[in-house]
């Protein structure tokens, strides 16, 4: 049985998801790129955020011995990598300086880092005995 998180960390996650994402979103909104850039940044970091939310979710499924497909579970795995190598080729090839690089880089794994925290709380919220809602969650429910 989980342990329901502390609301110092629940906390910390959601700032390490604000902070990263609007320093990332802000970056990009302050910055000098052609729209179709700006757009491909945007999307990479959106795709990034939901891939890595499918692979906690996934990964925390597995444990719990809640059936996950393998492809699903692959495809998961599979868009986190290619997010992140996107992001890189991306920076890579950019003209922009080696501090607004490792801005961007650092931004997008951040919030990375704190989506997959607060699914993390979330899920152990509710399976945790205190939940507000005293029921534990029901697999067979779906």
């Amino acid at each position: 049985m989980n342990q329901k998180p502390s609301s110092a960390f629940i906390g910390a996650s959601w700032v390490a998801l604000g902070a990263g994402m609007a320093g990332y979103i802000i970056g990009l909104w302050r910055a000098e790129l052609p729209l179709n850039e700006k757009g491909y940044y945007f999307t990479v970091l959106m795709y990034g955020l939901f891939a890595v939310v499918s692979v906690q979710k996934s990964v925390r499924d597995r444990l719990e011995g809640i059936p996950v497909t393998d492809v699903y579970y692959g495809i998961s795995w599979f868009s986190t990598i290619l997010s992140i190598s996107l992001l890189a080729i991306g920076l890579w090839n950019a003209t922009m300086l080696p501090s607004e690089k490792g801005f961007y880089a650092f931004a997008f794994l951040l919030a990375l880092f704190g989506a997959i925290a607060v699914q993390k709380n979330t899920r152990d919220s509710q399976d945790s005995p205190s939940s507000k809602t005293g029921t534990k969650f029901d697999k067979d429910s779906l």
